[in-house]
């Protein structure tokens, strides 16, 4: 049997865990020690700590303080880990958890942190998820049902001074030229939300004046969604702190490529198993700046897809040179507008892309001046013929009883 390093109690708040913290920053406390070699499980809170509940209701989406997120579980020091090390964490196993077994997706309100097509979708909006084994189907968007990809959304290393420094330097910098921007162009700090695990109150206090946030991927790895680092897979972290500092959390039932809709898997609570290791210097021996990621060999067997192209040219019609992100929103946006014909929303659509295993690629990226991004969208996924047919779509999703919340439908 594998010992459950970090338990939590989720009748408690998360404020309530030493063991959780939702800053970075390289002096909050090892939580617990563990040698090269070791396996361990570890639970986590959803990425919100328990903010969203199981009904047909989005306020909660709508009103929740994402100054907050994320909540990790740890830090986990690893015994003999240096600065200039790498950190090789096997991911055995991931699962959920007893009396949860639904997760859930929504966009946020565009004021409230928004998402990748908020424009098009700026009210806040929420599907729930239920699990039968590894499926996923949610009664907010009827036919619909695939295999899940289970990965930790966020996983990393404490961060050293000098490498916290130098992202509130940059990201300071990039605050500045627009500070007023909504959504902003960063997550600035926020110390009043900040718990730094089992820091001392007058030390955490301190401490969490410049702690960054835990919303983006840095060099330590982070937030980086990527959704095949399921169970099998491998990450070699750069170590910058004594121990490494290892923290995890922010948990998927399954993801698509890009998580576009923000709050964009299916989240949920869960538990982690996993071995960890060193490779001593491995940084100078490996040219290692960020993560390095082996991918699972797990992988749903979808082997039937329609594929979205899109390209830098924006919704107004204006070119852009090179422009990737205008690109793959416009592959995005094509896919949903396809969907909208079988009688789904396109929140719905919408959601779909952000739960289900669909995969994003730049497949052209030297063509002055547009980059051709493409979104892959397995058909046999959906419970009806949603391929190209000479007589039209013939199945149409409708608003009837199977879909019970009106905030589906678009405004």
């Amino acid at each position: 049997m594998t010992d459950t390093l970090i338990k939590i109690d989720f009748s408690k708040t998360p404020e309530q865990h030493p063991c959780i913290h939702n800053r970075w920053h390289p002096d909050i406390p090892i939580i617990a020690w563990v040698k090269p070699g070791d396996e361990f499980k570890v639970e986590c809170f959803d990425w919100t700590g328990g903010q969203i509940c199981n009904d047909d209701c989005a306020d909660d989406v709508r009103d929740v303080d994402l100054s907050k997120v994320h909540y990790l579980s740890g830090p986990i020091g690893v015994e003999g880990a240096e600065p200039g090390d790498l950190l090789v964490v096997d991911i055995l196993d991931i699962g959920t958890l007893p009396n949860s077994e639904w997760g859930f997706n929504g966009f946020f309100a565009r004021e409230n942190g928004g998402g990748f097509l908020t424009e098009h979708f700026p009210d806040a909006r929420k599907s729930i998820w239920e699990y039968s084994g590894i499926y996923a189907h949610s009664r907010h968007i009827p036919g619909v049902r695939f295999a899940g990809i289970m990965h930790p959304g966020l996983i990393g290393c404490l961060p050293s001074k000098a490498l916290l420094d130098t992202w509130n330097k940059r990201e300071g910098a990039l605050l500045a030229t627009n500070p007023d921007r909504v959504p902003p162009l960063v997550a600035p700090t926020a110390p009043e939300t900040a718990h730094m695990g089992s820091m001392k109150p007058d030390a955490a206090k301190a401490a969490a004046m410049e702690a960054a946030r835990t919303v983006p991927p840095r060099e330590h790895g982070g937030n980086c969604d990527i959704k095949d680092l399921t169970r099998g897979s491998k990450v070699y972290f750069p170590v910058y702190v004594k121990g490494g500092g290892l923290s995890m959390g922010d948990l998927h039932f399954s993801q698509g490529d890009g998580e576009i809709t923000f709050c964009g898997a299916i989240e949920m609570a869960g538990w982690i198993h996993i071995k960890v290791d060193i490779i001593k210097d491995g940084v100078a021996k490996y040219a290692v700046k960020n993560p390095i990621f082996k991918p699972s060999p797990l992988k749903p067997e979808y082997k039937q897809h329609l594929i979205f192209e899109g390209i830098s040219v924006d919704e107004s019609g204006k070119q852009h040179y090179l422009d990737a992100h205008v690109s793959y929103r416009q592959a995005c946006l094509n896919a949903i507008e396809y969907m909208k014909k079988f009688g789904y929303s396109g929140a719905q659509a919408y959601a779909i892309l952000g739960c289900a295993p669909v995969e994003g690629h730049i497949s052209g990226i030297v063509d002055i001046p547009n980059v051709c991004a493409t979104l892959m969208l397995p058909t046999e996924i959906f419970e009806f013929d949603i391929n190209p047919c000479k007589e039209g779509p013939t199945k149409h999703i409708t608003g009837g009883p199977d879909i019970p919340v009106s905030y589906w439908k678009d405004r």
